[in-house]
């Protein structure tokens, strides 16, 4: 099974702070990918990536970018794995939330 590249996704207070913060760890915002004006932002230290969150969601999220959400979604069901949210019907880009057994969230999002 395929997850794809993995983000952890930070529900921040600050995003400036946060931002900073993380520059100072070597991370650099990914262009396009956000802003702290919009409140969210991806950065990027080589190969790893955060996602920086401000007033979207609440606690820290897993995010993996399969290139098939919907072939995931279907091997997972058939494996008896409960979905917080399925993906949306059809064959485009879609996400899928689950939480393990200590609940944290992990959302398998196709972009």
């Amino acid at each position: 099974m395929e997850l794809g590249k993995f983000c952890l996704s930070l529900s921040v207070e600050d995003i400036y702070q946060s931002r900073d913060f993380y520059q100072k760890l070597g991370f650099e915002p990914v262009p396009g990918c956000g802003s702290v004006e919009a409140k969210w932002l991806i950065m990027q230290n080589g190969e790893n990536m955060i996602g920086l969150f401000q007033d979207m969601f609440h606690g820290n999220i897993f995010t993996f970018n399969p290139k098939d959400v919907h072939q995931l979604q279907d091997d997972l069901k058939a494996k008896g794995v409960r979905l917080d949210k399925e993906a949306e019907s059809g064959d485009g880009p879609s996400h899928i939330m689950l939480r393990d057994p200590d609940g944290n969230v992990i959302m398998l999002d196709q972009i």
